[in-house]
């Protein structure tokens, strides 16, 4: 069975908010949208539901069937914050499909209702679906002080199992500096995408700060950057253009669109490639010295790893051996954070932004260099922050079975959709990648 075909719903419940009701949802569903994302704190759903009007029996107080049956959104009825448990089948043996239905914790919520239709005979409505920590994030504010003597990564944790109350899966991955602060009653989202702004992991050296924080199907995480580049791709997608004949086959690109492959000027009113970084120190009333104000993105080249070949930026003129990667676009002013109140901050030190941030900067930008959506038969093995290979055919007269050596290669997935209605079943993806060339700094062949 082909990975493109419909796909069975084993389970989609919904329970109405007092818990006394609950109906089934299946026969409905026209189709189901499950997205993931590398930027957002919390995977969401959207369900299109098309039913008749005898779906549910109105009940009263004891929790009795009172009079006829009506349509789900007044007889449940739907006003947001139910849970529903969520199990799509897979439709081959590698391919598991979706589960949001082993424990309460793993239901989504209903966060919103819209396209709401209700005619004589039938209704439809959308269903707009988070997970359950992202009702608790906007219930949950982070209060606590955390010293300058934590690292990020043991910050990152505290939240999200004392704040969050998560059971699920978090990978987190280790930082190598400290940053002290104080929840200032900010949502924990908030608080997570913010020090992940600020994070270095241990395991690299100089030249990769960068992190993420996100959530999968499995859960939360909080990964480097870096790191995600360094892993090994989880399948190998190759275009075949428009033969028919292999249209269906699990691991073929079905169609792609190449959004951008770079934004220069962008990149140079952001700084992304050199900026000049001036740091006041309250506690001393000193300013970052004139030599230590610059940071040149061609003193890191190399250091990070990279998905294609090293980055290479063009010079500024033909006459000069400089490249847009030794001269600041951008000038940046900031008032030092020095720690939390502490009497010994002064002398542990909080983490130095001077040390990352134009790092960081760097980094989320160049890493958006070419951005391609591309659509493929479903894969639910696939999470938003994999990597995956694509192989694209050389567009040349004299032999069109060579791939092209500079389009294809490695991509890492930003974010996905895996699609699903009386059609068929799909994985849309948004790819991104920092630099091109088929041989990357993680190939095996570079």
């Amino acid at each position: 069975m082909s990975a493109i075909k419909i796909s069975k719903y084993d389970e989609i419940f919904i329970e109405s908010n007092d818990q006394k009701r609950t109906v089934d949802i299946r026969k409905g569903v026209v189709s189901i949208d499950y997205y993931e994302d590398i930027f957002s704190p919390t995977v969401t759903a959207i369900i299109n539901v098309v039913n008749t009007g005898d779906s549910i029996s109105k009940t009263d107080d004891e929790g009795n069937a009172d009079g006829p049956k009506q349509s789900i959104y007044n007889g449940l009825p739907l006003r947001g914050g139910e849970r529903v448990s969520l199990k799509v089948a897979g439709n081959t043996q590698s391919n598991p499909g979706l589960d949001f239905s082993k424990k309460p914790s793993d239901y989504l919520y209903v966060s919103s209702i819209s396209n709401v239709i209700s005619e004589s005979k039938r209704e439809s409505f959308t269903l707009n679906l988070v997970s359950r920590e992202s009702i608790t994030n906007e219930t949950t504010r982070v209060a606590k002080k955390y010293p300058t003597s934590s690292r990020i990564d043991q910050s990152v944790q505290d939240i999200l199992k004392n704040y969050l109350k998560t059971d699920k899966e978090i990978v987190v991955d280790e930082t190598s500096n400290k940053y002290g602060f104080i929840g200032n009653l900010r949502k924990p989202f908030t608080v997570l995408v913010w020090l992940a702004s600020k994070s270095v992991p241990k395991s690299s050296g100089d030249g990769t700060a960068g992190f993420v924080f996100f959530q999968t199907k499995d859960g939360f995480n909080f990964r480097s950057i870096d790191k995600l580049i360094t892993e090994k791709p989880k399948a190998t997608y190759t275009y075949v253009g428009s033969s028919k004949e292999n249209t269906n086959k699990d691991f073929n690109i079905l169609a792609y669109t190449t959004n951008r492959n770079q934004n220069l000027i962008e990149n140079l009113r952001l700084g992304a490639y050199s900026s000049y970084r001036v740091f006041y120190n309250p506690l001393t009333s000193e300013f970052t010295p004139q030599e230590k104000s610059v940071f040149k993105s061609s003193d890191y080249i190399g250091k990070s790893k990279n998905l294609g070949k090293t980055l290479t930026l063009p010079k500024l003129s033909s006459e000069s051996n400089e490249t847009l990667g030794d001269v600041p676009s951008r000038i940046i002013t900031q008032i030092l954070d020095i720690g939390t109140m502490e009497k010994d901050a002064s002398t542990e030190g909080n983490s130095d932004p001077s040390k990352y941030q134009s790092q960081i900067l760097m980094r989320y930008n160049v890493l958006m260099t070419q951005t391609m959506n591309m659509t493929v038969a479903s894969n639910t093995n696939l999470r938003a922050g994999d990597i995956i290979e694509c192989q694209f055919p050389k567009v040349s007269k004299s032999d069109g079975n060579q791939f092209d050596d500079d389009q294809s290669g490695l991509y890492m997935i930003k974010e996905l959709c895996h699609h699903f209605d009386t059609n068929g079943s799909y994985t849309s993806m948004m790819l991104v990648r920092d630099t091109f060339g088929r041989y990357g700094t993680n190939n095996k062949e570079e």
